[in-house]
């Protein structure tokens, strides 16, 4: 419980990553199971839990919020 607590925020901000819900979800999986792992392994926790836990954390974040909602600007490289 505490790896989703501290993994929530990175997930809702990493979110943004796509423009269709589909992308935003499997980018927001991946990038929230290598966060989750990270976390685990830093907290001594279990590595595929946490993997599994940021994975479904980041996946849903994508996928439930819209390209507007998470606006981090525009992207360094413009």
């Amino acid at each position: 419980m505490r790896s989703l607590i501290l993994l929530l925020p990175f997930a809702l901000l990493l979110a943004a990553c796509g423009e269709t819900k589909t992308d935003r979800g499997l980018s927001g999986a991946g990038i929230g199971a290598g966060v989750g792992a990270a976390t685990s392994a830093v907290t001594g926790g279990s590595i595929l839990g946490g993997a599994a836990i940021g994975g479904a954390a980041g996946g849903a974040a994508g996928v439930l919020t819209d390209e507007d909602d998470v606006d981090l600007g525009k992207p360094v490289w413009r």
